[in-house]
């Protein structure tokens, strides 16, 4: 399914990548470095690939941002299948650095635990906006340079 749903996406252009980098950015576990490649193989720009895909990806951060706010523990494990063990593991990392932490919401796992604790703890909103972009955005071009070396 998952591999079907690539290729949708990747049939959306600049879109799709918008769209997948929602979804992985988000709770949702999918791989928006895939249909990056796979658009980048299909002859798109990778300056808007990671201009749409840090977009997208810092949208379904905020989202987990948001549903954190909310502080409903019971949701967030029932529907987003994120369990409160995770939360306390992201906790425990960011313990005493706060929004700034949002930097490391990229990694895999860990970082849409990340962002749902940001919101939990209440967070900054503007610094954590700031720390989540500069991640995201920094993988993504360290991406597309390790990539565009090769070829």
């Amino acid at each position: 399914m998952i591999d079907t749903l690539t290729l949708l996406l990747q049939n959306y252009g600049y879109w799709g990548m918008l769209l997948a980098a929602f979804l992985a950015g988000s709770f949702f576990p999918f791989s928006s470095e895939a249909v990056m490649l796979g658009l980048l193989a299909a002859g798109l720009h990778p300056v808007p690939l990671v201009v749409y895909g840090t977009i997208g990806n810092v949208a379904g951060s905020l989202f987990n941002y948001g549903v954190g706010r909310m502080g409903r523990l019971e949701w967030i494990e029932r529907y987003l299948h994120v369990k409160r063990h995770d939360i306390d593991k992201a906790q425990q990392f960011m313990a005493g650095h706060g929004a700034w932490m949002g930097f490391f919401a990229f990694l895999p796992i860990l970082g849409s635990a990340i962002t749902i604790a940001l919101g939990l703890m209440r967070a900054n909103f503007l610094t954590s906006l700031i720390s989540i972009t500069l991640g995201k955005a920094l993988r993504y071009i360290i991406l597309m340079a390790g990539v565009t070396a090769v070829f």
